[in-house]
């Protein structure tokens, strides 16, 4: 099996490869969903790999790349996950894996964490397009300090004008304000769009579909840039007051698991997101969500970068080191080039995929046991 450092691929056509040789060499089910070509995306394409049983008693889905940049780490996931398997790991008994490639190739490739139309996708998924509208209270505001119509420069005092903002604010008031999804700035961050995207369309015309007809399944959709370096939480979609959150400890620990709009916790409250999606319209099934999020550098670090890129992508040139000093922070505050960081995230992301499936399989055994103990029960009558 190749080393961990390995698996991660320099550019997304690297890594799409990868990851297409490794699901063939595993004998996977392979799909390739182009997504709108424009006039200079190319050949962009989500990939969805599926092992197991045609008709599976449960399935693990596993997404990489929403916000494009992210991908890097979550393709390294994937790919292990395959090469694995490959090298003699156990085929899913019962149930399938549905590892889903790449769901914002232009932004991979293009060292964005938005699409082709800079929408953030996870703030797209949105069930009608009159939602499509508006702004948190507050972002206004802020619109000339997040999103200045100018390239990025060194010289600019971005720290002390956010730390100020966040004396003025409170941290947790500007998370949501800011990175919560808004619909009115389409050159801001964080800008969720005027209405689906291909990348939303896609997913919502055949996540059911990859899912092939699992009772239960657990998605777990892989992002970093949020918490603290190297480690994980798992953010739900289900609030602590929910019954189903026991069941997320019980499967993944309850140190990692972090209830939706936790004020103390990594995450922020944001409209439009994949898993409230999913777990609202995938009702054939009982769909578990977990965004799982992996920490890289601190959050105004994180904010700097995401700022500057996207001055670069609407002000600068291309062939200027401003614009080049941007993507590679970038892609450094997603996908941290530390080897120790790299080996830590693909052990971990292996293991929450391990953790998911052991669950389910478990649940699977308990439902087959307890139709035993029924028909016994029935005879004995």
């Amino acid at each position: 099996m190749m080393s961990r450092l390995d698996l991660f691929s320099p550019r997304y056509e690297i890594a799409r490869r990868r990851f297409r040789d490794a699901a063939n060499e595993a004998g996977a089910t392979l799909e390739h969903h182009p997504i709108d070509p424009g006039t200079e995306n190319g050949d962009l394409t989500i990939d969805v790999a599926t092992l197991g049983h045609a008709k599976p008693r449960w399935a693990v889905v596993v997404t990489s790349g929403l916000h494009g940049v992210e991908g890097f780490f979550g393709s390294a996931i994937q790919l292990a996950w395959l090469t694995r398997l490959t090298n003699g790991g156990p085929p899913p008994a019962g149930g399938a894996i549905v590892l889903i490639h790449a769901v914002n190739p232009y932004g991979f490739a293009r060292l964005r964490r938005t699409n082709e139309d800079n929408v953030d996708l996870n703030r797209n998924f949105l069930d009608t397009r009159d939602s499509y509208t508006g702004a948190p209270a507050g972002y206004a505001a802020l619109d000339l300090f997040l999103n200045p119509a100018s390239p990025p420069s060194l010289l600019e005092p971005f720290r002390l004008k956010a730390l100020w903002h966040i004396k003025r604010n409170g941290l947790p008031m500007l998370k949501n304000t800011v990175a919560g999804g808004q619909y009115r700035f389409p050159q801001g961050l964080f800008f969720g769009g005027r209405e689906p995207a291909s990348s939303t369309r896609i997913t919502q015309q055949h996540l059911a579909g990859w899912l092939g007809g699992a009772p239960r399944t657990v998605h777990v959709d892989l992002h970093s840039g949020l918490g603290a370096y190297g480690q994980y939480r798992l953010l739900l979609e289900e609030s602590a007051a929910s019954p189903r959150v026991e069941w997320y400890r019980d499967a993944f620990g309850a140190e990692r698991v972090e209830p939706l709009a936790d004020a103390s916790g990594t995450s922020y409250t944001a409209s439009g997101t994949l898993g409230g999606w999913a777990v609202t319209h995938l009702t054939g099934t009982r769909h578990r969500f977990v965004n799982a999020e992996f920490g890289t550098y601190p959050i105004l670090r994180v904010l700097g970068a995401l700022r500057a890129e996207n001055r670069a992508h609407f002000f600068g040139r291309p062939d200027t080191g401003a614009t080049r000093r941007a993507k590679s922070e970038l892609l450094e505050c997603f996908c941290p080039h530390d080897g120790r960081w790299r080996q830590l995230v693909v052990e971990q992301g292996l293991a929450i995929i391990d953790r998911a499936v052991r669950a389910l399989s478990k649940e699977q055994s308990a439902k087959l046991d307890s139709a035993t103990d029924e028909n016994k029960s029935r005879i004995d009558r």
